[in-house]
Formats: C-alpha cells, structure tokens, sequence
C-alpha cells in the first residue's frame, strides 16, 4: 500500500504470476501510525478481476476501530472512519497544536491517557474481521444525487487485465477518468472501457469520458498529481449517418443541446457514449415532448440511445391508437382497462418483458386435518371465481395497450397430488413458483397435498394483479361458505356483491382527472422534491447495472412484550403502531450509513368507497413516506416529524403511485426501484383461518416464492396473540442472508432501546448486540503483548545473528 494508493488485484496477481514463491503481504500504515498498522496476506489464487483487496487486521500492539460520526462503533458492513492507536502512534504535528488536536483525540475505548488518530480514511469491517479500505472522508464526491467513492471506480479500472493505474476527476456533473495500459500490450479503447465497466458497475458510476496516457503525472512525492492531468474533450461523433428529414434534424439537435455536444452528432451517435445519464435522459424526454409534443419514457432513452433509434421509437409511439375515453356508469366497453395499480403490476411483471418472474406471486398456505370432500371444494372455487370477476380476469394487450378480459367460466388449475410428509413444504414450494401468464391463464391456481394420516396442505396461489393483503379475509370467508354449501349439495347463497372491480377500474380513470388528481400530484411534487436517488446502504456485494429478482427471506419475531411496548408509545405520542415501526426502521437505516433522508415505500388499502370492502381485487395503493432524521433527533422528536408527514401523506393517497412516478419523474435507472428501495408494511389483526365444515383448518400462512421487489421490504405483522411477527425480504445479489438477519436485530434492539426510553437521541439508540460489540471493540481492534525493552537496533543485531 504505497504513496497513499491502494494495492491493485492486477499487480498482485501479476507478481504471483512471475513469482510464484513470493510472500504477497497488503499493509496499510499511516506515517502518523509509525508503518504498516494493520497487514493482509494475500492468497495466490487472487484474481486480476478480484474485488478490492482487504487492508487485514492490526499487528500486534496496534488497534484500529472503526467509528461514526458520534464515535459510537459501527456494525460490520457499514462505512465509518477509521481510527488508529497503540504503538508507533505520534505525538502530534509539530508546531500544529490546532491540527494535533482535532486528529489526535482520547481514546473512550483505550487505557486512560491514550489517544486515537483520526486517519480520514473510510473502512469497513467485513463479518470476518478484516478491515476493508472503501476511501477518504475528503474525496467522496456526489454527482446527480448519487455518492460516489472514486477509490471504488479507479480499483475497478486496475482489475482490467490491460490496464495498471487509473485515477479519476469530476466536473460539470460528469466523470473523466484517465488510465495507463501494461507494456507490451494494446492500450484500451474509451469505447471499450466504458462497455467494460458497465458491466461491473452501476451507469452513474461509468465515466462519460476516458483519457489513456502512457503515464500519470506525479507530485514530489510520488503521488498522482490531478492538477497537471490533461483536459479531455467530449468524444467525437465517428461519422454515422446524417439526418434525412426536418424532424430527424431536428431531433439531432435536441439531443446535442441536451448533451452539450460541440460537433453535431450523426443519426447513429450513442447518447451514453457522449456523456449522457439517466437526469440528461430525463431532460431530453422533457425537450422532446415539449418540442414534438411526443411522450417518451426513460426506458425508451435507455433502449433506443441513438438519434437514429429515437426517431423511429417516436413514429411507433405516434401511431399507437389512444384508448376510447371512460365515464362512470356507463356500460363496460369493449376494452375494460385496467385499474391504476394493475397497469403498475402488469408494467413491472408483464408488459417489460418479466413474465418469467415469481416475484408478484402471493401463495397462501393451509394446513388441514381430516379428509375434504375433493368435489365440493373444486366446486367451491369454482363459485368464488364466480364471484370476484378478478380470479378470472385475463390481461392482454392490443398495440401494446393493456385491457382486461374477464370471462365468463372460470378457468383456473385444481391439482391433487400425494406427498410424504418431509416432503410437504418442498413441494408447497415448487407449486408457489408457479410463473402466471397473465394473458392466457386466470390469476388463481389452487394445489391440494395429501401428506398421509388424515393431512392435508392446501396452497392457494394467486397472482398479485388479482389480490391483496384486505382481499384474503373475504376471499377464504367465501370459499368457506361455499364449501359449506356444495358439502350440502347446494350453490351458496350469498347476496350480490354492492359492485365489480371492473365498476372501480372504470370510476378511477374517470374520478382521478381535473382538479383533483393536480391537487394530489403537485403535494407529492412538492414533499418528495430533492429526494435522494438511492439509499447510502452499504451493501454486501456492488449494485448491478440491472435488478435481480431472486432473492431471500428471514423471518422476525420481536414478541408479544415489545408489541406491548410499541402500543403503549404509540398511544402516549398519539401515533399508531406503524409510525413507531417507521421512526425506528429509518433511525436504524440512518445509523447504518443510509443517510438522513429516509425515503420509504410503503402499501395503503386504496379502497375509497365502503362497497369496495368485501371484494377480492388488487386495490392496494404505495405511499412514499420521507423520513427526516438529520439533527441527531431524539426518538420522540422523530417519532412527531413520522407522524407529521405521514398524516400529510395518507390525506393525499388516492393519487396512483405510477403518476406521482410521472410527476415527481425522478432519475430512473433499471438498477433499482425508483423513489424509494426499502419497503415497509404492517398489517393489524387476527390471521385468517378459513372455517371448513369437518376440517380442522390452521391459519392461512404466505410463502416464500424466492422472488423480491425491492432491495429490502420489511413485511410485519401485529397482533396482541403472537406479538409483532413477520419476515423481512431481500434481493440476494446485494445482501448476504447474514447480514439481513443482522439488520432485522438491530430493528429490534433499536425499538426496544426506544420504547424504553423515547427521549434517546438516534446516536444513543444502541444497534450492537453483545457479540458484535465485543468484535469491532476488542477482537477485531488488535492484542497487545508485552515486547520488553529492547531497542530496534538491539532487534536488528539479533535479526542479523540469527
């Protein structure tokens, strides 16, 4: 680790490569700290496209720790600032009492009388121990909302087998970064090490501009000197096609203005390749409806880069023909179009090419005991698709436009099928990933398992675009009363229901217009104005140019006491259960380097009418609810600012969520969830047991399909019998399932450290069990052994007589 750059994977792995007896050691040291203070040796099977290389752990009689802003101690994987104490360590700068002072503090986890040294270097620990090296305090930079750690782009770069150093600057919102290529082989091409990093790499992440020179200018002191880097211009337009017509012309223009571009760019010029990102993408779609008056999305900026593409994305989009307009009470037309928060569902799960994904399935499982009567309960669901329209309702698409088709006989699978009794839970597990294709199949699959001795497990698989979390209540009071019936030989006699979802469909695209909708559009406007684009989460592994769908699941299980607890917080600050939830999840996310704006997702009922009440249909509505905890608040303050903006929210929560998406029109990306990536919901009540006559039926549980939505949705339940339950979801290509149990503890100590003292400030509010306290303060910090008084020139001397 030399001249203040961090050891490169490339070079490691080419030493190993000509020197394979060489001992490989990582060492990181400040001259404050007197040498290496921590060392990693490095295996042989290091690769060239390895991720950063750990900097190891404290030789003996050198700590480090890792603290916050507050000095408290942070978890393993999250950032702080790396302190070092113990031997070697200076007294101080010498004539600089001001600077000694603010570098050199007393040590609260030491001795008395010693001191920590504030490196200014950012670390993490890893759950292993080792210390991992993520940058300086003074160079994060933050570009289009984005924080950013050169340090992580430039080690990228290293891993590249052709190049050897790389650094990096920033201007103008746009990176440039400048590289050397190894001896002997072909240097790189701009083009090509910008494909390269998008593989690896989120977009705003990949510079708009590369620079390859055959060295990098260097200060006295051997470190890179940015200020003698050469300027880089733009990248060139490399001669494609010119435009034809006045409005490819144009359209040329609009995006090189948006771009900046000095040249004029040709028809067949990458707008990513000249510097554009996802807000200059966001600008262009606005210029261009402004100047064509044709809507465009970002999704068609992303897919369609080139002038040449747009032009012709433009002539589809003009052609498409507008569905007929709506009014309520009138009869259903031809095409029934689909409610607000189906067109959502359909978008995410079909209509962008997902239909493979499992990750809007909602399984609900039902233990049994006794035999059923297969027939009548066949025919029992028979009758409840019979009446809720949208268990047989199908989704197809005329030009591209979304409509549904509800039929008239429904048409769902009923399978039985005999199972041992260990093998229960896979197979409820295999039919819970069933894909639906929602234009040829009904929404609904039912999976009766016969485990033996009078057992039975039934699975009720719906798709998400038919139902939601206040549908299952009515849903199995139906199917319970059906079965009831058909056992009697008899259709259930039920009064009609007081409306159709497809009555409610038609009614919101018609009552969400005019005044209304612009009064709900421009308070979300304004609320979630300046919203950060992304949590500062660090997660286990970097996030991927597009978002994974897998993912795990860890349950929780925070008991009946602390429920008690929450409740009686909740009503001494006259606020609900789910805004003490709220306040301690963004306190949590705040103390593990998310930031302090805490944006969360989170589902509403989204019936507005109390005739809607006893259908089955997907109605639900997602808040955003921004959480302020900067000024270090202390819980009850913050558990009032929660309470504050989401009673502001939820008078504004019939706006649907994908046109306050339009209006707020955020930086989109494919690699995450737009406005928000953690969700929370938290549902009341008893579970629903269905009541099947000569059954003993046990509550009806959801599944794991192994599919996720977001990068963590925290899913809870509460409920005076069994307390406050649940399961948190996450996306397994950025956490490990250890990690996420960690996060789901802290929650749970952070709820209880605040409903026991509501007047702790959020850097009180103790995260760290017992065990990771005792890691990041003393195992992991370094030992101390007595090393007697012999001098270095006495332990040289001995060195060379042995």
């Amino acid at each position: 680790y030399t001249g203040g750059e961090p050891a490169s994977p490339t070079h490691v792995h080419r030493l190993h490569q000509h020197h394979p007896h060489l001992t490989i050691t990582n060492g990181y040291g400040p001259a404050e700290s007197m040498g290496f203070t921590t060392t990693h040796p490095i295996p042989h099977t290091t690769h060239a496209t390895q991720s950063p290389l750990s900097i190891g752990r404290p030789l003996t009689n050198k700590h480090a720790y890792i603290l916050d802003t507050h000095l408290h101690p942070t978890p393993p994987g999250t950032t702080g600032e790396l302190y070092l104490t113990g031997d070697g360590l200076a007294h101080g700068y010498h004539t600089q009492p001001t600077t000694t002072a603010t570098h050199f503090i007393p040590n609260p986890y030491g001795p008395p009388g010693t001191r920590l040294y504030r490196t200014g270097d950012q670390a993490h620990w890893d759950t292993h121990g080792n210390l991992h090296y993520t940058g300086r305090t003074d160079t994060q930079i933050k570009i289009r909302g984005f924080r950013i750690e050169p340090t992580e782009i430039e080690t990228t770069l290293t891993t590249h087998p052709h190049i050897t150093q790389a650094t990096l600057t920033h201007g103008d919102q746009q990176l440039t970064a400048y590289v050397t290529a190894a001896p002997g082989v072909p240097a790189p091409s701009p083009d090509a090490l910008r494909a390269w990093l998008r593989q690896r790499l989120p977009e705003h992440m990949v510079p708009a501009r590369f620079a390859v020179l055959d060295r990098l200018p260097l200060t006295p002191n051997g470190k890179i000197d940015k200020a003698a880097l050469p300027a880089v211009e733009a990248p060139l337009t490399r001669g494609g096609r010119q435009p034809r017509t006045e409005a490819e012309e144009l359209l040329r223009s609009l995006v090189g203005e948006v771009l900046g571009a000095v040249a004029p760019l040709s028809m067949d010029d990458d707008f990513f390749d000249h510097g554009g990102h996802s807000l200059l993408a966001a600008r262009l779609t606005n210029r261009i409806a402004a100047t064509l008056g044709v809507t465009l999305t970002l999704r068609d900026v992303f897919r369609h880069p080139t002038p040449a593409a747009l032009a012709r994305r433009i002539d589809e989009v003009c052609d498409r023909p507008a569905l007929p307009r709506l009014t309520a009470g009138l009869p259903r037309p031809e095409r029934l179009p689909l409610s607000f928060a189906q067109q959502r569902l359909w978008l995410v799960g079909a209509g962008l090419g997902a239909q493979g994904t499992t990750a809007y399935n909602v399984p609900m499982a039902v233990r049994l005991e006794g035999e059923p009567d297969v027939a009548a309960l066949r025919a029992a669901f028979t009758d409840l698709a019979e009446r809720h329209e949208p268990l047989r309702t199908r989704f197809v698409t005329a030009d591209g436009d979304p409509y549904q088709v509800v039929d008239q006989v429904p048409a769902f699978a009923f399978e039985v099928a005999t199972v041992a009794p260990g093998e229960v839970d896979a197979a409820l597990e295999a039919a819970a990933r069933h894909s639906f294709d929602l234009s040829a199949e009904h929404p609904l699959r039912v999976t009766l398992l016969d485990c033996g001795a009078g057992r039975y497990a039934l699975l009720v698989l719906l798709h998400h675009i038919a139902t939601d979390g206040q549908s299952l209540r009515p849903l199995f009071e139906d199917l319970s009363l059906a079965y009831a019936a058909r056992l009697a030989g008899a259709a259930p006699a039920r009064p009609p229901l007081p409306a159709a979802y497809a009555d409610f469909a038609l009614w919101q695209r018609t009552a969400l217009t005019g005044d209304p909708l612009r009064t709900q559009l421009a308070y979300w406007k304004t609320a979630l104005a300046g919203l950060p684009e992304e949590l500062g989460l660090l997660p286990d592994r970097p996030r991927p140019p597009v978002a994974g769908q897998r993912g795990g699941m860890v349950r929780a299980d925070f008991g009946t006491e602390l429920y008690k607890r929450v409740m009686e917080l909740a009503r001494a600050e006259r606020c609900t259960a789910f805004m003490v939830v709220q306040a301690a999840l963004a306190a949590t996310l705040t103390r593990l380097g998310a930031g302090t704006d805490i944006p969360l997702g989170s589902p509403v009922a989204g019936r507005p009418d109390e005739a809607l009440t006893g259908l089955v249909g997907f109605f639900v509505n997602t808040l955003v609810l921004r959480t302020d905890t900067s000024g270090d608040p202390a819980f009850r303050e913050l558990l009032a600012r929660v309470r504050g903006a989401d009673l502001d929210a939820f008078a504004h929560q019939d706006a649907p969520f994908d046109l306050v998406l339009d209006a707020v029109n955020p930086v989109r990306s494919l690699a995450r969830h737009p406005l928000f990536q953690v969700c929370l919901a938290l549902e009341s009540g008893p579970s629903v047991v269905p009541d099947l006559p000569g059954l003993r039926a046990g509550a009806a549980e959801p599944l794991a399909t192994g599919a996720v939505k977001f990068d963590l949705e925290f899913l809870l339940h509460a409920d005076e019998g069994s307390g406050l339950t649940g399961a948190v979801l996450y996306r397994s290509d950025l956490y490990e399932r250890a990690t996420v149990e960690r996060m789901t503890a802290m929650l749970r100590r952070t709820l209880e450290h605040a409903v026991r003292e509501p007047g702790a400030r959020l850097s009180e509010l103790e995260l760290l069990g017992d065990v990771e306290r005792r890691q990041v303060l003393e195992e992991w910090t370094g030992i101390r052994v007595d090393t007697g008084q012999d001098t270095l020139v006495d332990r040289f001397e001995e060195q060379a007589r042995l």
